[in-house]
């Protein structure tokens, strides 16, 4: 008898502490904002540097880059050239020729003397050699694993950290969708290759970046990086607003799912929406269609036939019908798998960084975006957006509603874990 009641009590404990990795904020947003001024509107500026955290701030330089063609070079250069300091957060880093690359860079510039510190996600690196690892820790990186498998940690395993933060000096930042891997190779020239983009960013927003580096770093070692080799005097690079928040279950987990209801509701004349990963709540939802309602244009870019979770390809179509029949716009991508992140309204507001427009990067996940409010910038994004259009299908509300029976009864079955995938 006695250890059947004790066998109850421990396997009771395990089931409850596993729960937790199911809850999201205690209090979430519930209903919809509504449309009272457009992104050209100062009180829209007003309310977003006031209800995300950080102040927008001027004089920045945001140059987009695509694809590891572009992206892995400029980040590897900065690393090459970093004199001080190098942070850098990251979901994803796997073995292969990349991993190896950045490695190997990280390691030579903590031999010559610079600080490189280094946060990687447990879960995002279960496909890395641990050689790579060691051989980092060797040459004096200090390097650590978030939120790695232990007791300590079971009612946490769900909440991951996403984002991908470069920082370089203080004064050169590096934010986007990519992770360190092979896939992100190439220029998305086939399917082994993917589509994404990258941001290299100077200027005074670049100690935002910093900052957002710093809040897992104390999670994870109790450790503040502060000083000037971190926290430099940050002249003007350029002439783009922006600003860098985050969000996090441990808190400000409604920040990224109260910046997209706000610009979705500011929207006047267009939103272009490039997403991975795409299973929004009814709340995002129905942003969309009041946007519709409204006379704006949705255009929404999704990946096609190469999309590397199954899971999401499948829920992610049971909203599209309700979407389509309002006059939304969705486009599949047909070469590879589109890994992008990308949000731009009426252009004149860009954002992108690691978010993708689903429940788990909006609750569970620990995310970075940076926004930028810059109409130059926003008509170059704007194209940018519409060159991967022109590789792209129009998806139509007659061929959504004839897709196959299989595709309608796996939809209802993930339905109770949307919020999870």
């Amino acid at each position: 008898m006695l250890w059947t009641i004790v066998a109850t009590v421990l396997a009771t404990t395990v089931v409850l502490v596993l729960a937790q990795n199911f809850k999201t904020s205690e209090k979430a947003l519930e209903r919809k904002i509504e449309h009272r001024y457009a992104v050209s509107d100062p009180q829209f500026r007003r309310e977003m540097s006031a209800l995300l955290g950080p102040a927008i701030l001027g004089g920045n330089r945001v140059r987009p880059l695509q694809n590891g063609d572009e992206i892995f070079p400029a980040m590897l250069q900065a690393i090459a050239e970093a004199q001080h300091s190098i942070t850098f957060e990251t979901f994803i880093y796997w073995s292969g020729e990349i991993g190896k690359e950045f490695s190997q860079a990280l390691a030579e510039r903590a031999r010559a003397g610079v600080a490189v510190s280094v946060t990687i996600d447990w879960v995002g690196s279960t496909k890395m050699d641990r050689s790579l690892l060691e051989s980092m820790q060797a040459a004096g990186v200090s390097l650590h694993l978030y939120r790695p498998l232990s007791w300590y940690h079971l009612g946490s395993m769900n909440n991951r950290t996403h984002r991908k933060l470069l920082v370089i000096d203080g004064r050169i930042g590096f934010t986007g969708g990519v992770g360190i891997a092979d896939q992100w190779l190439g220029d998305a020239e086939d399917p082994e290759h993917w589509r994404d983009t990258q941001y290299r960013i100077e200027g005074p927003v670049v100690a935002q970046l910093q900052a957002a580096f710093n809040d897992n770093w104390i999670k994870t070692t109790g450790q503040v990086l502060n000083g000037t080799h971190y926290f430099p005097e940050l002249n003007p690079a350029g002439e783009m607003d922006a600003h860098m928040f985050v969000a996090s279950p441990s808190g400000g987990s409604e920040s990224m799912h109260l910046m997209y209801l706000l610009a979705l509701a500011a929207a006047e004349t267009r939103i272009d929406l490039a997403a991975s990963y795409f299973v929004p709540d009814t709340l995002l939802i129905e942003a969309l269609i009041a946007a519709r309602a409204r006379g704006v244009r949705v255009r929404v870019l999704l990946p096609g036939p190469h999309l590397d979770a199954l899971s999401v390809k499948i829920a992610s179509k049971a909203d599209w019908g309700e979407l389509l029949q309002a006059g939304v716009e969705i486009h599949v991508y047909q070469p590879t798998m589109l890994h992008t992140k990308l949000l731009v309204i009426d252009s004149l507001l860009v954002s992108v960084g690691s978010t993708n427009f689903d429940m788990r990067s909006i609750r569970l996940n620990d995310e970075a975006s940076l926004n930028v409010y810059n109409r130059e910038f926003a008509l170059h994004m704007t194209a940018v957006f519409e060159a991967d259009l022109l590789n792209a299908e129009p998806y139509s509300l007659e061929r959504w509603r004839t897709r196959p029976l299989s595709e309608k009864l796996s939809e209802k079955i993930l339905l109770p874990i949307r919020s999870q995938l």
